[in-house]
């Protein structure tokens, strides 16, 4: 009697393709977790990233308005509407600064428009100063590349507007009217009080849809020679 051996056992066809399906699935969920993953992790990046980057900003702006400084014949303040120019004790050093911000329209940014801030070059005379005082109004006008050397985006808004605190109440730097959301104002009250540095500033920054969500971010300086009246 002759004894055959045992043919080899293997996967029939269908039981490699069931095989090859289950791998494929799992293959695919585990693209997707990663994939989420990676999502959400870039979501916490953009977020921090815009936080610091505004967190900055306004650092820079309460220091610019900490070290105003109050030149011979010269003002350390001057809101127009549009700009707003402070001359500033350089960090450093005796020197100044001219810096200038503004609210400027970009129909690329998130918001509809730039957070911008511009600084001169160190003033060394009243001459310096002059120049530099009529570039920044220049700068927030009709920028060119000569103005634009000093400038810097620091966040996209929506919208900007700014208080002053004087006499004991808040009101708009040139007039009670408020700003509207270009950076103008609603009347045609003349600019004397815009020119005096006031007792504290209120700055309301419209934030666009974003990482940071939307909606008003309010800002409160308080100069640090101000002392309230005594009742």
């Amino acid at each position: 009697m002759t004894h055959r051996p045992p043919s080899p056992k293997g996967f029939t066809l269908i039981e490699v393709m069931v095989a090859i399906s289950v791998m494929a699935l799992m293959a695919l969920m585990s693209w997707r977790g990663i994939d989420g993953m990676l999502r959400t992790q870039t979501g916490l990046q953009q977020r921090s990233d815009s936080i610091r980057t505004l967190q900055a900003g306004l650092a820079q702006w309460q220091a610019d308005l900490d070290q105003l400084a109050e030149l011979p014949g010269t003002p350390s303040w001057d809101w127009d509407g549009k700009v707003l120019r402070l001359t500033r004790r350089a960090a450093l050093g005796t020197e100044a600064h001219v810096v200038a911000w503004t609210w400027r329209s970009q129909t690329t940014s998130a918001g509809g428009g730039e957070w911008q801030r511009w600084q001169s070059a160190p003033l060394h005379q009243r001459s310096d100063w002059q120049s530099a005082w009529g570039l920044a109004s220049q700068w927030s006008q009709t920028p060119d590349d000569n103005t634009r050397a000093g400038e810097i985006d620091i966040h996209p808004l929506s919208a900007w507007q700014l208080y002053v605190h004087r006499g004991g109440s808040w009101t708009n730097p040139l007039s009670s009217d408020a700003v509207t959301a270009d950076g103008t104002t609603t009347d045609k009250a003349p600019p004397t009080s815009g020119s005096t540095p006031p007792d504290a500033v209120r700055l309301v920054l419209t934030l666009p849809n974003g990482p940071l969500g939307s909606g008003p971010l309010t800002l409160d300086w308080v100069s640090p020679t101000f002392s309230a009246a005594k009742p």
